[in-house]
């Protein structure tokens, strides 16, 4: 017997979109055949806003369609990129004539699936993209490899991107914005656990009693260093140092604090990180003038969390202020 609420395992993620639609049917379409959502109602006259990636990180990507962020969403099969050929369909659904951006995390299908879909709209279709590299723990020094991999730093880049793009600002306005927050962001993620993927019924990695896993990914990857478990105080410090370091924050700045559960953490928990979060940036004299608190780039049921910081001007702030309503985020 399963130890998860599915039936089919073929069918996981698209009777879950089927019950995103029961529950926001005012806010959300899902099309099917290929699987993508929409906004139930189309906003015209403005840049579309598109995401996607692999499922298993709800509420990111589809729970966040809707008035001040995406546009379309784009899910694949659990921990895999959709299709081109999904990519293709959502962009010509959302675009209006304004061109659309795409917000794409850092993975290689990801990357490669989004690009063949803007290829193959080329000649109707104008598509810029904004890649999100702010993982923390896959930096190399050297120019090697894929880069660092997109994680909850995507949420701040869809929300800001998603009003700057309902205030009417222009297609090239709209992907460079999205690439100034990236570059303004960081991310690391610890674990006590390894998600179990529903595709398999196995964990991803194992820890013995006593052990966390610092600079976990949110496909279950395994992080850079197997550490002894820290009381939360101790644990924080070691993930916003690094964070602080990274993005060059500096004394007097102002910062967006995202405290993301992955999954199987609790609010009590979470409370208790973003409490620490601002005690170690206060005493940095950094200033949490935006924060978000909460499960919002899960990876299935990983008992964990990360942390991300933004640094803030005040256009960043004036766009994460901005009025959204979505399945997931509404203010």
């Amino acid at each position: 017997m399963s130890r998860f609420f599915m039936n089919e395992r073929e069918t996981l993620v698209e009777q879950a979109l089927e019950g995103l639609a029961e529950a926001h049917g005012g806010l959300v379409d899902v099309h099917t055949d290929p699987l993508f959502v929409t906004r139930r109602v189309p906003a015209a006259g403005k840049v579309a806003l598109i995401s996607g990636g692999g499922s298993g990180h709800e509420p990111l990507h589809t729970g966040f369609v809707g008035s001040g962020m995406l546009d379309a969403a784009v899910p694949g099969e659990v921990f895999a990129s959709p299709t081109a050929l999904q990519v293709r369909a959502a962009i010509r659904a959302a675009d209006t004539g304004e061109g659309t951006v795409t917000v794409v995390k850092n993975y290689t299908g990801d990357v490669l699936n989004f690009s063949i879909a803007a290829e193959l709209l080329a000649e109707t279709h104008r598509v810029e993209q904004v890649l999100v590299d702010d993982d923390l723990a896959t930096q190399r020094e050297d120019d090697g490899g894929p880069g660092r991999r997109g994680t909850a730093a995507v949420v701040a880049v869809e929300k800001i991107c998603g009003a700057a793009a309902e205030a009417g600002a222009p297609l090239a306005d709209v992907r460079l914005l999205g690439q100034d927050v990236v570059a303004r962001s960081a991310t690391l993620s610890v674990a006590f656990e390894a998600c179990t993927n529903p595709m398999t019924g196995k964990r991803s990695f194992e820890l013995e009693p006593g052990e966390m896993e610092f600079g976990v990914g949110i496909h279950g990857e395994r992080g850079i260093q197997t550490r002894p478990v820290l009381e939360a105080a101790g644990l924080v410090e070691s993930l916003v140092g690094p964070l602080v370091e990274s993005v060059g924050i500096k004394r007097g700045d102002s910062v967006l604090a995202i405290v993301n559960g992955l999954g199987a953490t609790h609010g009590l928990e979470l409370g208790v990180a973003a409490r620490e979060t601002r005690r170690v940036l206060d005493g940095l004299g950094v200033n949490i003038a935006r924060s978000l608190v909460g499960p919002y780039v899960t990876s299935l049921d990983m008992k964990g969390l990360s942390i991300t910081l933004t640094a803030l001007t005040d256009d960043l702030v004036k766009y994460w202020d901005a009025p959204v309503r979505t399945p997931a985020l509404v203010w």
